[in-house]
């Protein structure tokens, strides 16, 4: 008796594991995941605005009081510079490597002068600018990508309808490119 009580409480363990792995492993075999939705949005190293409703790609801004973009990169041939500055309450970026792992995020309390100024590259591409770090870089912070594709999400706060154009100019206005010496 004790054996069948095993068996079937192994059979049952195991079922679940499996549906588990089934579930969180789908996105990534449909090819709807985050990081294929924001490349489908258009050209690397763009800044796209969401809108309220979803688009193509399948994304939208959720929250009424935010305004969202997101850019798609590749830092193979070159590290990209995230940039931005504006009048806004509040604003916040996060960055993702291809599987959709965030690699690092901030947001404007945690800024220098409260402006978006952040580089991203490959290790090696980083040690290379530290030893001569350009002067447009020197406030710059300096983010490592172990895979050399990813994605940013960019929300700045809107709480009432006087800040929405700041909110959008701010997006809009955004930098997301591969930075050249």
């Amino acid at each position: 008796m004790l054996r069948i009580f095993f068996a079937v409480l192994t059979g049952l363990f195991g079922a679940a594991l499996l549906h588990l792995v089934i579930i969180l492993s789908l996105p990534h075999f449909t090819g709807r995941d985050a990081a294929t939705r924001v490349e489908a949005e258009g050209d690397l190293n763009n800044f796209y605005l969401l809108g309220d409703q979803y688009d193509e790609a399948g994304l939208a801004n959720g929250d009424p009081f935010l305004r969202t973009a997101v850019c798609s990169f590749d830092v193979e041939d070159a590290p990209v510079h995230f940039t931005a500055k504006g009048n806004v309450p509040f604003w916040s970026i996060a960055i993702y490597d291809s599987a959709s792992n965030e690699v690092f995020s901030m947001n404007d309390r945690t800024s220098v002068g409260g402006a978006l100024d952040v580089l991203a590259g490959s290790p090696i591409q980083l040690t290379d600018l530290r030893k001569n770090l350009p002067q447009e870089l020197q406030q710059a912070i300096l983010v490592e990508m172990a895979r050399p594709d990813g994605y940013a999400v960019l929300r700045t706060l809107a709480p009432q309808a006087s800040f929405d154009e700041a909110a959008r100019n701010f997006l809009t206005e955004a930098g997301c490119e591969q930075f050249a010496r």
